[in-house]
């Protein structure tokens, strides 16, 4: 295969992604770098494309043009680490913003309609995920060609994070999709969602009744999230610092001690390098979990289970 190699358009600042934006012709998704569409059958090779078990690739003027077959019964968080491992890892396409916005499209485009599309991605994601947590632990053992766990990588976060919970109402900062907050509210907690994302919590907030679960969504920096000291009584903080620069993910952990009535439980991936594919800025270490913790004046405890975990007992 032969293709240059795409990354993200040099000093261009892009509109963010909608996650519930109109769709293109035929169901496309297009936006300013990218096209993505489902086909059922493959056009002729050519030496301009990069071409991968599920993925055809190539540059057309500004934007990257991508070709899927990847099933319905796939359309799933799992995406992530299809992409990482035929398109990302080995150097065809570079970058978290053209990573965030080809996963957008392919799960955009696996149905005409973008909001039946999303509902595909999180039913079939809450599954998969129910399904590892119910196992028997060995999804710990199930990860990428690129080393990182997907769904069967982070279900063993998710169950650890529960058994961690105080009892009463949980604030997670950085959801993201917020599948542990649909998990968590669908079992009955008051859950609140919170991600700098305004597109993402638009999505979850929209999906959420339709999945049958109740929860908040707010839109907020996790290091300046307008709510009350001890509005809630466990605040999580899951695989978000390594995406943060030491001194914001210092405010982020303030910022949870002060919002937390009972618990802070913050968890991270112990990398031996940051991996720039799923956005993480630096690695973090049990000792900086460790100085996070004294920093707090609290009791806490660290420990290791799929990473690094911190406990802070706020009262």
């Amino acid at each position: 295969m032969s293709a240059a190699h795409v990354g993200e358009p040099g000093g261009a600042t892009l509109p963010p992604i909608d996650p519930l934006g109109p769709a293109g012709p035929g169901g496309w998704y297009v936006d300013d770098l990218v096209r993505v569409r489902a086909v059922g059958a493959l056009r002729q090779w050519s030496r301009d494309s990069v071409r991968t078990e599920h993925f055809d690739v190539r540059h057309v003027g500004m934007r990257v043009h991508v070709d899927h077959w990847v099933p319905a019964s796939r359309i799933d968080d799992d995406l992530a680490g299809l992409l990482a491992d035929e398109l990302f890892t080995p150097g065809w396409l570079r970058g978290t913003e053209l990573f965030e916005r080809v996963f957008t499209g392919v799960v955009r485009s696996a149905t005409s309609d973008p909001l039946e599309s999303w509902l595909l991605f999180y039913r079939n994601s809450l599954v998969a995920i129910a399904r590892e947590v119910a196992g028997d632990g060995s999804a710990s053992t199930a990860v990428t060609a690129s080393g990182h766990g997907t769904i069967a990588g982070y279900a063993p976060v998710y169950d650890h994070a529960e058994r961690l919970l105080a009892d009463g109402s949980v604030l997670e900062l950085g959801s993201c999709f917020g599948f542990l907050s649909l998990r968590l509210a669908g079992g009955g907690r008051r859950v609140t969602a919170s991600d700098v994302s305004a597109g993402t919590m638009r999505l979850l907030a929209t999906t959420a009744p339709l999945l049958g679960v109740r929860l908040e969504t707010r839109v907020a920096d996790a290091a300046r999230l307008p709510a009350p000291d001890r509005s809630a009584d466990t605040v999580l903080a899951l695989h978000l610092l390594e995406h943060l620069d030491p001194a914001h993910g210092d405010r982020v952990v303030a910022e949870a001690v002060r919002l937390a009535r009972r618990r802070v439980v913050v968890a991270v991936p112990l990398e031996d390098v940051a991996d720039e594919t799923w956005g993480h800025v630096r690695t973090v270490t049990l000792d900086h979990l460790r100085a996070w913790g004294q920093s707090t004046g609290l009791p806490y405890e660290v420990h290791e289970h799929h990473g690094g975990w911190l406990v802070v007992e706020t009262g």
